[in-house]
Order: C-alpha cells, then sequence, then structure tokens
C-alpha cells in the first residue's frame, strides 16, 4: 500500500476518534448547564429542542443561519420549536408579535422579515400598529393583525411561553433548551457554531438515555 492511501486511510481512521474527543470534551457546568428543575416536555418519544430568542437581538440574529441548517438537517427524532422571550418591556411586544403572527398562519413568511427589521435595522416597531404596518408589505393584514394582537389565544401563548422562560432562568439570549434539562448558549459553548456542536451532543445523550 503506498504512503499515500495508508496517510489517507489513517485520517479516515481518526476522524471518528476526533469527533468523539471532542464530544467527550464537553462538560456541564462549563459547555452547558444541567437545569435543576427539569420543564416537561410535550412527547416522550422526542427529544426537544427550543431556542430562545428575542427579534431585536444581534446576537440571535448572528446564531440564525447556524440554527436554521442545523433544523433542516436534524434527526427524524428531533423536534425543534423557537420560544420568543420577554425580558425586558420592548421584548414583550415582539414575543407577542410572534404569537400573533403564528396565530394568523403568517410566521413562516414573515419570521424572516422581523429579525431583519429589529436585528438588523433597528426599526422602531414597538406597538401593534407599527408591527402590522410594517407587515403589509410580507402580506400581512394590518387590522388582522392589531386585533389578534391581544386575543384570548395569543394571551394564552404568551403566559405559557413566559412561564416556561422564567421556570428556566433563561437571563440572556440565545440560550438553547435540550430536552426541557440542559442550557447552551454562546458564553458557555465558546460561540455560535460551537452551540451546534453541543447542541448535537446533548441531542445524542438524550437519545442514549431513551
Amino acid at each position: 500500500m503506498s504512503k499515500f492511501w495508508k496517510g489517507l486511510l489513517c485520517t479516515m481512521l481518526l476522524l471518528p476518534m476526533a469527533a468523539w474527543v471532542n464530544a467527550a470534551d464537553f462538560v456541564a457546568g462549563k459547555h452547558y448547564e444541567v437545569m435543576s428543575n427539569p420543564l416537561p416536555t410535550r412527547n416522550p418519544e422526542e427529544i426537544e429542542v427550543t431556542e430562545v430568542f428575542w427579534y431585536g437581538c444581534p446576537h440571535c440574529y448572528a446564531f440564525k443561519p447556524f440554527i436554521e441548517s442545523w433544523d433542516k438537517n436534524k434527526a427524524g427524532d428531533v423536534e425543534f420549536e423557537m420560544l420568543p422571550a420577554a425580558l425586558g418591556r420592548s421584548w414583550e411586544v415582539h414575543a407577542r408579535a410572534y404569537y400573533t403572527l403564528q396565530a394568523l398562519g403568517a410566521l413562516d413568511k414573515t419570521n424572516d422579515a422581523m429579525f431583519d427589521a429589529l436585528a438588523r435595522d433597528h426599526k422602531q416597531l414597538n406597538t401593534p400598529e407599527a408591527i402590522g404596518e410594517y407587515l403589509t408589505d410580507y402580506g400581512v393584514d394590518k387590522d388582522a393583525f392589531v386585533k389578534a394582537f391581544d386575543s384570548f389565544g395569543v394571551n394564552a401563548k404568551m403566559q405559557q411561553a413566559q412561564s416556561r422562560v422564567r421556570a428556566a432562568r433563561i437571563t440572556g439570549v440565545p440560550t438553547v433548551i435540550v430536552n426541557g434539562k440542559y442550557k447552551v448558549s454562546a458564553s458557555t459553548a465558546g460561540g455560535h457554531e460551537q452551540m451546534i456542536d453541543v447542541i448535537d451532543y446533548l441531542v445524542a445523550k438524550e437519545r442514549d438515555a431513551q
């Protein structure tokens, strides 16, 4: 066997080992946090991954392409959801906008636009009227948006969401919760791209536990 093929074979054999070593280096309390009071999950047959975010957060905006790429390629037993946090007064308006758009069935076509407007362009969208007006360019009916903004369904979603945020003791975003048990952030993982590696490690950990 030539030196080239021997070298290539050694490299291929070392790749899984290198990945394992990197995964083995992830330490609770350093790269991720074990939640003292785990959150309940909806389906024990699935591994739930939840991103806690704010539309106006530049760090969430930077993390967005990484988590979206991960979401497209995630395993079939993994369920991904987004959870808007209301850690400030302006955040509450934007969190409520998320659930309003969800109720109107318009979230898929407006989610990127909301991130662009708030995190990238710093638009002053701090009222339902201002948000509704902005979203007319994306096919949203302003009157329907304003009417749904304070509806019973949206209020219920907001209460449930913020109860989860408080229970998880979220103090910054983006934070990713894995199966209600672990929290991962850029500061613990070492960066946005590294967050994905830690998430995958924790998903595999939960899959093995099941």
